[in-house]
């Protein structure tokens, strides 16, 4: 049986009374913070970082309002999709791809998913271009920068983002958004940079009119981020509990 079967046979197993109660403290959380940063509520997108959890947990927060959800595993996030869709509740929920892509997997990607946060490469751009089913919206992109420039961590450089744009922009089926950051645990100005780059790649290129998404913040730093410029904050663990 694999991991999905075992995570379906215990869908009914989770406290929904408590994991409603923690998705409406992080959504408060959320909101404070915009009150912090003089923001408007909805400025701040909340997704709920969902990988390992099972699909009931979802349409649970589904049923609630939660609208974006993320995955990081690929063939455990098609088959949640392909039952949530199913259910009339859920079709309004936006999924996003957060792990690391390969090349074996950007059809996958491209047919399933509304987003991709992790883009770093020209080649996945161009085959997620290429691979995304004629009829659908553009894939809304956000290149993943590896702010710190740390060994350990995905994403491209600061330096590198221009020939990736140039690239993208290009891109009939990709609808480039923004940048996404998962800063080093130790840097206290990664949050700052991020913007201050956010901004000044919108001034250079003004041809790109839905460059409106800065994806950083996760359940330990949502409210700095917030505070420094973040329009989503990733939550996996203060909602869903600690992963499996």
């Amino acid at each position: 049986m694999n991991d999905i079967s075992n995570q379906q046979n215990n869908e009914n197993h989770f406290d929904a009374a408590r994991l409603i109660k923690n998705w409406q403290h992080v959504s408060e959380q959320v909101a404070q913070a915009c009150n912090v940063a003089t923001k408007k509520e909805d400025d701040v997108a909340l997704l709920a970082v969902s990988k390992t959890k099972p699909a009931e947990m979802i349409a649970t927060l589904a049923r609630q309002g939660q609208r974006d959800f993320g995955e990081n595993y690929l063939q455990e996030a098609i088959e949640k999709i392909q039952v949530l869709r199913q259910q009339p509740q859920c079709k309004q929920i936006v999924w996003h791809y957060i792990g690391s892509i390969q090349r074996n997997k950007t059809r996958d990607i491209a047919e399933h998913f509304d987003w991709v946060q992790t883009l770093e490469r020209e080649i996945i751009a161009k085959r997620l271009n290429e691979q995304r089913p004629a009829g659908m919206s553009p894939l809304n992109v956000l290149i993943q920068v590896n702010i710190d420039n740390e060994d350990s961590k995905s994403g491209c450089l600061p330096t590198e983002i221009p020939d990736l744009i140039t690239a993208i922009k290009h891109y009939e089926h990709l609808q480039l958004r923004g940048l996404m950051i998962i800063p080093a645990k130790t840097n206290t100005d990664a949050f700052a940079r991020t913007k201050q780059l956010f901004e000044e790649i919108k001034r250079e290129h003004p041809e790109l009119q839905q460059w409106d998404t800065l994806s950083m913040g996760m359940s330990g730093d949502m409210n700095k981020a917030i505070v420094n410029g973040s329009t989503m904050v990733r939550v996996g663990t203060a909602i869903f509990g600690a992963r499996t």
